[in-house]
């Protein structure tokens, strides 16, 4: 029941957390797809400078033929002859000094009858019929781009092939005084650029904005994480705080119906049985003088002690007393516990080593409780050990806490015990009842403090109590 309301309660909790990292991931992905349109767009652009820019390299090319080459080689000549080594030659320096420095891999200029007239391939020069539709068009008055990629799929769809080049055919024109380029058709100019580093670039911006994305993604990823994480350890903790105090309270409540059945019958009790065990010290001082060996007022009595002992022992569970805080040293409580033991210590072949540092400091708490607590580990230390034994008494301090711990060279907590050893009315004792750790553990409890009880690596049992030095810290 209790994880089912858990996992209920955790539902709303996993429901934010699921759409935030679905929403982390739409919008890692709407980062990409957009990076993706913006690199497009930026090819685009790309793109459409680059025919820009031929066109204008072009038109100076242009500009700079017919004023450098034509008219001058009209007035010497008479013709155009680029066959002619001089006039060639005349050619080729005002078409590489125009092109200087720019990013041009090839020019072809063909005559009105598709010959190449000039190429800086010279084994083109005279060949005839390479323009194709591009170069028709442009004889036609058109200016045509075309762009060329090479490569396998893989590159071409990344946008890095081995070769991008663009190529522009384009009308090679006489020029008007004081006009634009605007005159006849001369012939054909053909430019072919290698964009190849421009696309590198760009695809390298590329690869920065998905990298940069997909990191600025993997840092929010981290902290979401982190986040949820720490959302969940919160919580599993109010979880476990809501379970502990349940408990608790259940607990209260079974110990308040106890306490209240203990109360209600156990004066109806005491009273016949204080009566009988006054009978029996009666019975026996007669019988003792007509039948001295008669034991059955003696069994009488004890019997009648060990029941008044297990009602105080469920009188001290179900109804705990409440501290009567004063200045104590936990020492002197433990050293009273050991002078009382002493003579059983002694009888039995039992040994206690203590160690106790000179700087403990003093604590708020009621002695006599302590003294309780502190008396019934140390002889169930003593009931753990049949054949005797070293216990072992240590305590320790800092600033706001007095540890102590008690060690014994017995058996140890049986496994399947380890989980119930809180649980009332648990014992392995043929006369216990089951109700001492609960005692002492409500005792710890009631002064803030804490206990521990775990089985040894070296064998036997340790029982680890903290106490506050001050009350409330």
């Amino acid at each position: 029941m209790n994880t089912r309301s858990n996992s209920e309660k955790a539902k709303p909790f996993r429901l934010v957390k699921y759409f935030s990292i679905a929403g982390l991931i739409v919008i890692f992905i709407g980062t990409i797809v957009l990076s993706m349109l913006n690199i497009h767009w930026a090819r685009a652009m790309q793109r459409k400078q680059s025919e820009d820019y031929a066109l204008l390299l072009v038109e100076n090319l242009n500009h700079q033929i017919f004023l450098q080459f034509v008219l001058p080689v009209m007035l010497k000549y008479g013709k155009i002859q680029t066959g002619n080594r001089e006039q060639f030659e005349r050619l080729d320096k005002v078409v590489r000094s125009t092109l200087h420095s720019f990013k041009v891999e090839k020019v072809n200029i063909y005559s009105m009858d598709d010959t190449v007239s000039y190429s800086f391939d010279q084994e083109l020069v005279g060949a005839e019929d390479l323009g194709g539709t591009g170069y028709f068009r442009a004889r036609d008055g058109q200016t045509v781009f075309r762009q060329i990629q090479r490569g396998n799929f893989l590159e071409i769809l990344l946008g890095i092939p081995k070769e991008i080049k663009i190529t522009i055919f384009a009308p090679l024109r006489a020029e008007r005084p004081l006009s634009h380029i605007s005159g006849p058709v001369l012939g054909v100019i053909e430019i072919v650029q290698d964009l190849s580093e421009d696309y590198k670039t760009i695809f390298n911006f590329q690869i920065f904005v998905i990298i940069t994305s997909a990191a600025v993604m993997s840092i929010l990823s981290m902290v979401l994480i982190l986040v949820v994480k720490r959302g969940e350890g919160i919580i599993e903790k109010r979880a476990r705080e809501r379970l502990r105090l349940k408990e608790q309270l259940s607990h209260a409540e079974h110990l308040s119906t106890l306490g209240e059945m203990v109360a209600g019958i156990s004066h109806e009790i005491r009273n016949p049985l204080g009566i009988i065990r006054s009978s029996a010290e009666l019975l026996k001082k007669k019988v003792f003088t007509i039948d001295p060996s008669n034991k059955i007022p003696n069994i009488i009595i004890e019997e009648a002690s060990r029941l008044n002992n297990i009602i105080t022992d469920f009188l001290n569970y179900a109804k705990p007393k409440s501290p009567n805080f004063m200045p104590c040293r936990v020492e002197e409580v433990l050293e009273k516990n050991i002078t009382y033991l002493s003579s059983q210590i002694k009888e039995q072949g039992y040994s206690i080593h203590k160690h106790y540092p000179s700087n403990l400091p003093e604590i708020m708490a009621d002695s006599a409780m302590l003294y309780q607590a502190f008396l019934n580990i140390l002889i169930n230390a003593q009931q753990s050990m049949q054949d005797g034994g070293t216990i072992n008494v240590e305590i320790s301090s800092n600033d706001s806490l007095v540890s102590i711990l008690f060690q014994d060279e017995g058996d140890g907590i049986p496994e399947y015990l380890v989980e119930k050893i809180w649980d009332p009315f648990l014992t392995t004792k043929e006369k216990g009842t089951g109700l001492g750790l609960g005692i002492v553990k409500n005792i710890i409890e009631s002064h803030g403090g804490t206990i521990k009880i775990e089985n040894r690596s070296a064998g036997g049992a340790q029982v680890t109590v903290a106490l506050p030095v001050k009350q409330g810290d």
